[in-house]
């Protein structure tokens, strides 16, 4: 292990980013275990307020320690004492951000609402890239060139702009998370970029206008789709970030 991790992680430079992605997830974790005793009322825990009665969010510290390890790391590399602190002050930042993103989001307090669910949906997509890149991935696939390749600048802008286009067109077709991972690992984006569209995208809207069957088929894939895959993740999300308040029905009397 301690091979591995010298020769991986150390060597490399990249022990900010494991650190960073170590107190990332904690902050996260930690985090919403705080808020979900407060919300049942258990615990010594407590909103924070200032004097006039403005609840103050996590996002608030959050942004600070986001920019305090964001420009420490920028000045002092990826080595070193200083590197390592940088990398965990910005991994807690960045937990503390996105623990709130459907907040930003919305510019709304959303948090414990099935539009607070984008917070915990965008934490779990930002940890897995990051474990990505840790492992050797690198935005675009140019980490699958050889030493040769990477010395011809035509190969790897060529290869970033195909990736690009695969993750670009996979957007387009309504696929967000493919597209996102697609950055990573193109395989993804062209797997992304090759199925029909989900109903509603941009690319739909186009293409799909004067193709009935293609429509049809387009929105029995995407039923399916959700209907297999919409209540584990719920069941994923509400055992992570707890479950979201009963929706409110308006009274119309």
């Amino acid at each position: 292990m301690g091979d591995w991790l010298q020769r991986n992680i150390i060597e490399p430079g990249k022990l900010p980013l494991l650190l960073a992605l170590t107190s990332f997830v904690l902050t996260f974790v930690i985090t919403r275990v705080i808020t979900r005793l407060i919300r049942a009322g258990k615990g010594p825990f407590r909103n924070v307020e200032s004097e006039g009665g403005v609840h103050i969010h996590h996002v608030v510290p959050g942004i600070l320690l986001t920019l305090a390890g964001g420009f420490g790391a920028v000045a002092s590399g990826r080595h070193g004492f200083g590197s390592a602190v940088c990398g965990v002050l910005f991994g807690i930042g960045a937990g503390l951000v996105l623990d709130e993103f459907a907040l930003i989001l919305h510019l709304d307090d959303v948090y414990w609402t099935e539009e607070g669910r984008k917070s915990v949906e965008v934490v779990v997509v930002t940890a897995a890239l990051v474990g990505l890149m840790l492992s050797g991935f690198v935005p675009f696939g140019v980490n699958d060139l050889s030493d040769d390749e990477l010395q011809d600048r035509g190969t790897v802008l060529g290869s970033i702009a195909v990736n690009f286009l695969f993750a670009l067109v996979a957007l387009f077709k309504g696929k967000a998370r493919l597209a996102v991972f697609g950055v990573i690992i193109p395989l993804i984006a062209l797997v992304g970029a090759i199925r029909l569209a989900r109903p509603g995208s941009a690319w739909a809207r186009r293409f799909y206008r004067n193709r009935p069957r293609a429509r049809a088929k387009a929105g029995l894939r995407a039923y399916r789709h959700d209907r297999r895959w919409s209540r584990p993740r719920r069941a994923f999300e509400d055992w992570l970030g707890g479950k979201p308040d009963p929706a409110q029905i308006p009274d119309r009397r």
